[in-house]
């Protein structure tokens, strides 16, 4: 006897935006299950297949999904694309999904959607943003236009700005850092990016920049050059491409990519043309993402000679002497970014010989010498300037350079290193040489032996040289010469300072720097005064008799000598 079977009747599979629309009675169940396998065999989503079709229109799609799910609906042409949080989902997580970031409130993430039951998508963007998505209902034809919109602007800006054909080699000193460099993801090696960094790079030696800054904001993203010791904005790139571009730059200077809550510091050797030039790479992390700044190390700027520098003649017998001498300190001040590192660096190229055993300690190193042997400071195994110093007391040196005075410890050794039969030169943060002697006893240093150790200070500044295609002579009132520094003696006559003007070959009027020096050698005079504790205005006043130019006397030379203009100098010089 048969046993009958009884076969049920099939259940609906619909779910989603296709459940939706039958239940509202704007497809059939048949029709549905058909836009459901088309999208299926074109790999598309279920929204585009039956827009595309023409079975319902992209509003009425919308409004059918609000009035369905209770969920917001908002018309897309009354945002202003501008105003959206940009990078909050990663792009491709937007484009694959077909969804845009409207707002953030709290914790909440409104998202913009013709979709809005993508459970997979929900639990991407609570992953890797941390954030809990709130649906808002769009239209589907102008989310498209949008997103499409934003892509092409981003590939467009791109190319247009990264269109040069160059060569750039980046030169990997560790084969194991090459190795996972080539690992990386395509993403970092997005080859719009890459020609974009290097069109950037090779931007600023081609324009003798010292430092590019890549600075991410809310809204926008923005290039800035330093030129001449003035930030210059260059381009501001889409805003999309920013964690491409620090990742492509920390990939190349071995910093983990991984990591965007901290600092991180690298370098990088890049191939320019016939020569090989370093950069310094910093990152930090800010609101809207990493800014990285990249500073340009030529070494051929401690080779250019001190001629080079902009040392009047009274001023470079003085050093000469100094750094000739067997033994004692030399002390280079001034604020950040005012040419401490290339005197120095002058000066070791002056002193080193074969004969000559020369170690440096820095944070970091910035110029590779041959024949100097050059350590970095490394906090965090130990290796401080102290211990450094102390070490390279048994290495047997006759130079020895400190990248800085930071502490009472350093200053105590390298004091002592100079009392013993070793030249020590180092730098310190101090506005003019005066009130370094001053900032040494505040350290806690004994008088005597600072008396007994420093042999000369200089304090320096970096000027904008005038362009001397186009400079011409300024005239100015005899009374604001008079109180810019001058002497009657010294503006009576038929002289006349120049003044900036600018053309195609220059920045603003101005072509390169040079340097403002304040060199006061020790004198017994002066020993005199430190060792009764004396202030730092009768230092400067008997470095005054003894002939030592200040600051702003120096620059008022270089005034007179047409090199620079009197606002310049007193930009720089005025304490």
């Amino acid at each position: 006897m048969a046993v009958e079977t009884q076969v049920e009747p099939p259940q609906s599979t619909l779910s989603g935006v296709a459940r939706v629309l039958v239940n509202a009675g704007k497809l059939s169940q048949k029709a549905a299950e058909e836009h459901i396998k088309a999208s299926r065999d074109r790999k598309i989503s279920f929204v585009s297949a039956v827009v595309g079709a023409g079975a319902i229109k992209s509003d009425e799609l919308a409004h059918c999904l609000s009035a369905a799910l209770a969920l917001p609906l908002i018309d897309l042409n009354a945002v202003d694309p501008v105003k959206l949080p940009r990078n909050l989902v990663d792009q491709k997580i937007a484009s694959q999904y077909q969804l845009m970031v409207l707002g953030k409130r709290g914790s909440r993430l409104f998202i913009g959607a013709a979709d809005p039951t993508e459970a997979e998508a929900v639990e991407r963007i609570k992953f890797t943003t941390q954030l809990t998505p709130e649906w808002v209902i769009v239209e589907y034809d102008k989310l498209m236009r949008q997103l499409e919109g934003q892509q092409q602007t981003a590939n467009e800006a791109l190319e247009s700005l990264a269109s040069a054909d160059f060569e750039f080699d980046v030169t990997d000193e560790d084969s194991t850092a090459a190795a996972e460099a080539a690992e990386v993801t395509t993403e970092v090696e997005d080859a719009p990016v890459v020609r974009f960094l290097q069109k950037m790079l090779i931007d600023a030696i081609n324009m003798r920049a010292s430092d590019l800054h890549f600075e991410p904001y809310e809204y926008t993203y923005r290039v800035r050059f330093r030129i001449d010791g003035e930030l210059r904005e260059i381009t501001q790139p889409p805003v999309a491409i920013k964690e491409k571009l620090a990742s492509r730059i920390k990939v190349i200077s071995r910093m983990d990519i991984a990591e965007k809550r901290v600092p991180q510091d690298g370098r990088m050797k890049l191939k320019f043309g016939t020569k090989a030039i370093d950069f310094r790479v910093s990152t930090l992390p800010t609101l809207f993402g990493e800014k990285v700044v990249i500073r340009i190390l030529d070494p051929s700027s401690a080779k250019l000679g001190i001629e080079a520098l902009g040392y009047e003649k009274i001023e470079k017998d003085r050093l000469l002497l100094a750094i000739a001498r067997p033994y004692g300190m030399i002390l280079v001040t001034g604020p950040t970014g005012s040419g401490k590192t290339v005197s120095l660096y002058t000066c070791l190229n002056i002193l080193n010989q074969p004969g000559v055993n020369i170690a440096t300690v820095e944070d970091p190193a910035e110029i590779n010498l041959p024949g100097v042997n050059q350590v970095n400071v490394n906090d965090k195994a130990g290796l401080s300037f102290a211990a450094a110093l102390k070490s390279f007391l048994r290495q047997d040196p006759d130079i020895i350079m400190v990248g800085e005075i930071r502490d009472l410890e350093t200053a105590d050794i390298a004091l002592k290193a100079a009392q013993t039969g070793h030249l020590v030169m180092s730098t310190l943060h101090t506005n003019d040489a005066p009130t370094t002697l001053t900032r040494l006893l505040n350290m806690g240093v004994a008088p005597f032996n600072i008396a007994s150790s420093v042999l000369l200070i200089t304090a320096q500044r970096l000027a904008r040289k005038l362009c001397e295609n186009c400079k011409k002579p300024a005239d100015y009132p005899r009374d604001s010469l008079l109180k810019a520094g001058y002497k009657p003696e010294e503006i009576d006559g038929n002289w006349k300072p120049y003044r900036a003007v600018g053309c195609s070959a220059c920045n603003n009027g101005y072509k390169g720097r040079v340097g403002i020096y304040q060199v006061m050698p020790i004198t017994e005079s002066i020993q005199r005064i430190i060792l009764t504790e004396g202030t730092a205005l009768d230092i400067a006043k008997q470095a005054e008799a003894d002939g030592v130019r200040d600051l702003r006397q120096s620059g008022l030379v270089k005034v007179r000598a047409g090199v620079t203009t009197l606002e310049e100098v007193i930009t720089v010089t005025n304490e």
